[in-house]
């Protein structure tokens, strides 16, 4: 099926946000950079170019075929709610984008689904280019989650089309290294995850990775106790606790991990967490 957003209309959006948060990240960094971008931005782009085939080879054909067959057959929550089109389809965004909450926490707690996810927490500086860097073992293992989503919840292909975009510029938004006003931020927070709330999940302490598992809206850490602020950006140490301090990995190692390390999960007591954003440092 054709994607109801044109591919110029969303070249032009994601394009135009990408350079916007470049321009930012080279001016206002959040963190200090220590590698060499460069080779960083590269490796990056190398983990990500697979699992960027994946997606358009699988998993939006299979979402908006899955949308539209739903659709025509009623399936699923909202066709049965006979609501107008905006808000059906402002519904449906936000449903995906809580059970994606679901989504993210499984990866960090099912051990199948970690070996392949902690590629992406590996990066040990953050940036706009952490955001890409998935395995593609991951992306084709979510594309059956995506289907139970849009299958459960009865999204229009419009509504996937429109939460594909939202997601991908919230993910990049919030992997950039962008130093917002922290007033700002502070306001900001409430509504969506920041550089300095995404910050936090991708620390090497399992207290800290184990929150924080919004991808756009934070009202999911707010209402499941995950949400945690009360960590200064300056002593959050971003990777993977197993190659804490390691030499810089490399793209075809990184693509290789999950076949040969199987990685410990992060895990820690569960205590609940819902922290106030006006402590976001």
């Amino acid at each position: 099926m054709k994607n109801p957003i044109s591919n110029s209309i969303r070249a032009i959006v994601i394009g135009s946000w990408i350079i916007g948060l470049v321009w930012f990240e080279n001016r206002r960094a959040l963190r200090s950079v220590h590698r060499n971008k460069l080779r960083r931005d590269v490796r990056n782009l190398v983990i990500a170019t697979p699992a960027g085939a994946v997606i358009q080879a699988l998993e939006m054909p299979i979402a908006l075929k899955l949308a539209e067959t739903t659709q025509k057959r009623m399936g699923g929550i909202l066709p049965w709610l006979h609501l107008p089109r905006v808000v059906a389809t402002a519904l449906g965004i936000l449903l995906l984008d809580y059970t994606l909450y679901w989504w993210h926490y499984m990866t960090h707690r099912v051990p199948a689904l970690w070996r392949f996810h902690q590629v992406h927490h590996l990066d040990q500086e953050m940036d706009a280019t952490t955001a890409l860097r998935f395995h593609f073992g991951e992306i084709t293992i979510s594309v059956a989650f995506r289907a139970a989503q849009i299958a459960a919840i009865g999204a229009s292909p419009m509504t996937v089309a429109v939460w594909q975009v939202f997601l991908l510029l919230c993910i990049l938004f919030h992997h950039s290294n962008v130093n917002l006003p922290l007033a700002f931020e502070r306001v900001l927070v409430r509504i969506l995850v920041t550089p300095r709330l995404h910050g936090i999940h991708h620390s090497i302490a399992p207290e800290e990775v184990n929150s924080n598992w919004s991808s756009g809206l934070t009202i999911w850490d707010w209402l499941h106790a995950t949400l945690r602020t009360e960590v200064p950006q300056a002593t959050v140490t971003l990777g993977v606790s197993e190659f804490a301090g390691a030499s810089e990995i490399t793209a075809l190692e990184a693509l290789a991990v999950p076949f040969q390390i199987a990685g410990h999960l992060p895990v820690f007591d569960g205590a609940p967490v819902r922290q106030s954003p006006d402590a976001l440092s």
